[in-house]
């Protein structure tokens, strides 16, 4: 795809212009940062070998701690960088780079988020049925697909975006490079572009979020049929998953399903879908989930986790 722009690096105007307020900033995204690899991380091996967390479950719920490790280092070195030098300055081809890496990671874990429900509906609506129909073979394709469809997705982003002329100014009011701020700076009419962008990104949140919301309704229905701790049981693990969806899904839908145009308010919920809710995951899956808080005590000592 060949470029056609005379633009070789943009300046992104980060959250904040006033130094004092950027120090305060990066203190705390370089605690949150340390949190978020450090809570991730400890999920990732707890499971890799523990031998009681072997359940489709926590190898879905381990690729979903590996995705947000990954998606969390795409933009916070970079942010927390930017707010302790105070130059923010990005290249054009880490830029595309930043841009397809997000929206790959972003729309694999949409689809990762589906495929937990389901299995989550398996368990708890079949659970007589659960081995056989989530055999091995069956999570890995779940996986892959998970993979590949954020692939896709994220190719059509870029494709969208990549061979367009941004002929200047070069000044991105974002932290990050995304869609619709990267849209502001094409000097071609981008009306129908941004149809397509939307209908990429907000169709897919909008979808996924859609088919979550019928999947854990059906579930929570069924709730009535299992013993009282079974209900208890299930409630822990559905409520897990039920928050980790509305924080992902709540701002990626206000921000996509709209036309192109960008509010203050893009700022402040693409900082909590990048940076604030991959902290929280690996929180909100231990402290609701007495099997992984056994576990890691386990492994890692019941001093070390309390």
């Amino acid at each position: 795809m060949e470029q056609r722009n005379n633009v070789t690096y943009f300046v992104l105007l980060g959250l904040t212009q006033n130094p004092k307020e950027q120090k305060v900033l990066f203190a705390m995204f370089l605690l949150f940062y340390i949190l978020t690899m450090v809570g991730n991380l400890l999920i990732i091996m707890t499971i890799a070998f523990s031998k009681t967390l072997g359940s489709p479950m926590y190898l879905f719920l381990a690729s979903l701690s590996f995705m947000d490790t990954i998606h969390s280092s795409v933009t916070s070195p970079k942010l927390i960088v930017d707010l302790f030098f105070g130059k923010n300055t990005i290249s054009f081809k880490f830029c595309m780079t930043q841009l397809f890496t997000g929206h790959f990671l972003g729309g694999s874990e949409a689809f990762l988020l589906l495929a937990m429900a389901y299995d989550r509906y398996v368990a708890i609506c079949k659970p007589l049925y659960y081995l056989v129909i989530m055999r091995p073979w069956v999570c890995v394709v779940l996986l892959v697909v998970s993979w590949v469809g954020g692939f896709l997705h994220s190719v059509i982003q870029l494709s969208t975006i990549y061979g367009l002329p941004f002929c200047g100014p070069n000044v991105i009011d974002h932290f990050i490079c995304d869609m619709y701020p990267l849209l502001k700076l094409i000097c071609v009419d981008t009306y129908i572009i941004g149809l397509l962008v939307m209908a990429n990104g907000g169709l897919i949140c909008t979808t996924v979020f859609l088919l979550l919301l019928m999947s854990y309704a059906i579930v929570l229905h069924s709730l009535k049929n299992l013993s009282r701790e079974g209900r208890r049981k299930a409630l822990s693990t559905c409520g897990s998953h039920i928050t980790v969806v509305v924080f992902f899904f709540v701002p990626c839908i206000f921000i996509y399903t709209r036309p192109a145009k960008t509010f203050p308010i893009d700022k402040p919920l693409s900082v909590f879908y990048t940076v604030i809710t991959p902290m929280l995951n690996p929180f909100i899956y231990t402290l609701r989930n007495s099997e992984m808080t056994n576990a890691m005590k386990r492994l890692w000592g019941g001093k070390f986790i309390s």
